[in-house]
């Protein structure tokens, strides 16, 4: 789960990172009240939406009046801001976030996330800091320091020393420095958090570390532990169907392909995307319908790949272990009654009542090519789509 700048702020203040004070509106009519409560004589008016490069897009400005602030503010309401992370359709601002200008004298990166190869914490911090860090790593890779965090000591003062002084960091800002980066390690650790991105940390003119941004996102399935974080969530920022998938327990992420996938088991659906790029084509989706899939979950699986207007064909690739093959068969064969085919549709079944699941689909009266492995199921909808044009 993402959330939003001001909410990330608002979090990590709670661990003793340093922010600048701001104020969140959630209605153009709340912005005067907000620009004279935070008092100037420097105000930054930013869109709050879950992508980065808004500053590039307009949807960060920097005011030196009251009256500046106030238009900045209301006008960024309604607004459709298209960054490198928003894709062409962009995303509409309907939040926005006031908070005291400062004076910087040096912009940093520092991000945290899960090191799955160690299963630690890892820092990395830059001195390119404003600077997309894929843009860093891959033409400035030196300029990279990472450390990587033991949870059986958590983050030590040695820790924040080596990124201090691989970030160049002096005097009283080594101080901040040995203040920040425990703060971070424990709010990573402390909201369940899989990443945490400052960019930039700023070095103001006093010598103070100061977060100017922030992004976090947070291990859905540790959601339960954490009822005021999961209550931040924005769902006009999440994509419509992946929501209503979660709604009905179901994994689905949406692609840019052209052939809709169904399995179940996530190795199993990377395997079934990998195999598809194989043959020519691109998948439309990941989705998993999960190892105890009920044949209402199915269906619901089946009518969401085929809202999808991208969708010329469809895959079901399905291994019966716990699940069986004939709930997913009457599965699909209900979404189909409800919805209709006017796309391709390949079903490859194998395990459990697998003879029960094939005879299902044989007699629903639907035009569905079966498939015996999952190499002649990939050339069936690849050649069937082709051919549908």
């Amino acid at each position: 789960m993402n959330i939003h700048e001001y909410q990330a702020k608002g979090l990590l203040a709670r661990f003793g990172v340093a922010v600048a004070r701001g104020k969140a509106l959630l209605e153009p009519a709340a912005a005067a009240a907000a620009v004279e409560e935070l008092g100037g004589p420097v105000w930054v008016v930013k869109a709050q939406i879950h992508a980065g490069g808004r500053g590039k897009a307009g949807g960060v400005k920097l005011c030196k009046s009251a009256e500046q602030a106030v238009a900045a503010a209301e006008g960024m309401f309604g607004q459709v801001l298209v960054t490198h992370q928003t894709g062409p359709a962009g995303k509409e601002v309907r939040r926005v976030y006031i908070e005291d200008g400062c004076a910087i004298a040096t912009e940093l990166y520092v991000g945290a996330v899960i090191d799955r190869s160690s299963g630690r914490v890892a820092f990395m911090a830059s001195s390119e800091g404003g600077v997309e860090i894929e843009q860093v790593a891959a033409e400035s890779p030196e300029k990279i320091i990472t450390v990587t965090i033991d949870p059986a000591v958590g983050c030590q003062a040695f820790h924040a020393r080596k990124l201090a002084f691989g970030l160049g960091l002096e005097g009283k800002t080594v101080k901040s420095a040995l203040k920040l980066f425990p703060a971070l390690y424990d709010a990573m650790l402390g909201s369940d958090a899989s990443m945490l991105e400052i960019n930039p940390l700023v070095v103001t003119k006093d010598g103070d570390l100061l977060a100017l941004d922030a992004k976090m996102n947070f291990d859905d399935n540790a959601l339960f532990r954490h009822p005021d974080i999961a209550a931040l969530r924005d769902e006009s920022e999440e994509d419509p169907a992946e929501r209503q998938a979660a709604e009905h327990e179901l994994n689905y992420i949406k692609l840019d392909g052209s052939i809709g996938c169904m399995v179940n088991g996530a190795g199993l659906a990377m395997a079934t995307m990998d195999i598809i790029k194989l043959n020519g084509a691109a998948p439309a989706n990941f989705l998993d319908v999960g190892g105890g899939a009920t044949r209402e979950r199915v269906r619901e699986a089946f009518k969401l790949i085929l809202s999808d207007a991208n969708v010329k064909g469809v895959l079901v690739n399905i291994f019966g272990g716990i699940m069986r093959c004939d709930v997913i068969a009457e599965g699909i064969v209900a979404a189909a009654g409800e919805i209709g085919i006017t796309v391709p549709l390949v079903v490859r079944l194998e395990g459990t009542n697998v003879d029960e699941g094939k005879a299902i689909l044989d007699d629903s009266g639907f035009a569905i090519i079966s498939a015996d492995d999952l190499g002649d199921a990939a050339q069936k909808i690849v050649a069937a789509v082709a051919e549908a044009g």
